[in-house]
């Protein structure tokens, strides 16, 4: 999880409503230029405080962290030297060369370091992230709205270790909370019982191609119920007849289910390029990855009907085919034209129920 900042410095009517809801996010610090700024603020959030002129105030009040720009304030060294009720960072502009080396000197010293880069170009911060990998400080970089703090967080795959945002509006607090909060939580996956199996005929099915190589003991979740889900594999396992396609899940009919961001539900047929889905090891691991194409294609389709130990159920229609697989324990690999009752395969067994993909509680009866 990463750290999540907002700057209240330039916020203007919508201050107290946007903090309010920041507080409610739980995000991580909030950082003013003034302490008194802090004195509202409850002791779950870090209070930071960024000065502005040419002196430090003689008193930091709540503050927790003083950001400091060391041709005004001084070096945070010797501050933290005659101020130890405090953390201090350092504050960097990043506009050319010289000041990228001072960016990456002070990713690998300091406690703190603010980053701003005047370019849009995220190349810098590559530089900034790798130079300072094994540093034990954290990296925060300015982010001008929550769709750049998303891309910031997954630079280098790494990322920074946070995003510093002033929030444009309210909503915007919790945007970048979300997008630092990594995706999708772990699940925990069940054995399911093969019961039944059906040849029921020609239907649209979609195979997702993803902008991301699976593993081989990975794949998407899909259901005809958003209850009961299969794990069905990537075509990462050699195939007789036709190469291997990494990036790409047979999943299964339209109107199945699998799982996408902020634990949503998508249906197969609404997914388009750019859309993001979950992709779920063995182990119940799990990471979003990016659609970069789904076909549609009229296939025979085979029916799977399976059940869990404690007797809940889940369906999955797939092309009857048997290169098309899903997985068993232990990362086995199973043709879905070979399966029969008995047979063990690994599924998700969600409890809520779902409006427009959302999870909600209440009654729902899928068949």
């Amino acid at each position: 999880m990463k750290l999540s900042w907002i700057d209240v410095r330039s916020i203007g009517s919508a201050k107290d409503a946007i903090v309010e809801e920041a507080i409610h996010a739980r995000i991580d610090g909030i950082l003013a230029s003034d302490p008194a700024a802090f004195a509202p603020l409850p002791p779950t959030v870090k209070k930071i405080l960024f000065p502005q002129g040419e002196k430090l105030p003689e008193d930091f009040g709540a503050a927790d962290i003083v950001i400091v720009e060391p041709a005004k304030h001084g070096e945070p060294a010797e501050l933290a030297l005659r101020h130890p009720e405090v953390e201090f960072g350092r504050y960097v502009e990043i506009v050319d060369a010289e000041s990228l080396e001072e960016a990456c000197r002070s990713g690998r010293s300091e406690k703190w370091s603010v980053l701003n880069f005047r370019d849009p170009t995220k190349i810098p911060l590559e530089i900034v992230i790798a130079a300072a990998a094994k540093a034990e400080g954290s990296l925060i970089t300015i982010a001008h709205d929550v769709e750049e703090a998303e891309i910031i967080y997954g630079v280098l795959e790494l990322g920074s270790d946070g995003v510093l945002m002033a929030p444009a509006a309210v909503g915007d607090a919790t945007g970048l909370k979300r997008a630092g909060e990594g995706g999708v939580p772990d699940l925990e996956l069940v054995e399911l019982e093969i019961t039944a199996t059906a040849h029921v005929g020609m239907g649209d099915r979609a195979c997702v191609d993803t902008a991301a190589y699976f593993g081989k003991d990975e794949g998407i979740l899909v259901g005809s119920s958003s209850k009961g889900m299969i794990l069905c594999v990537s075509e990462t396992h050699p195939l007789p007849y036709m190469p291997t396609r990494p990036f790409r899940v047979n999943a299964g009919a339209i109107h199945s289910y699998t799982l996408g961001q902020n634990e949503r539900t998508n249906y197969l047929s609404e997914l388009k390029a750019g859309s993001k889905v979950t992709a779920v090891d063995i182990h119940g691991k799990t990471r979003l990855v990016v659609v970069g194409r789904v076909k549609i294609e009229s296939r025979p389709l085979i029916s799977i009907d399976a059940v869990g130990p404690d007797g809940r159920t889940a369906n999955l229609i797939l092309q009857d085919d048997w290169h098309v697989r899903v997985l068993g324990p232990g990362g086995v690999v199973l043709n879905s034209t070979e399966l029969k009752p008995g047979d063990k395969v690994l599924g998700y067994l969600p409890v809520a129920d779902r409006h427009v993909g959302y999870p909600i509680n209440e009654f729902c009866l899928e068949t």
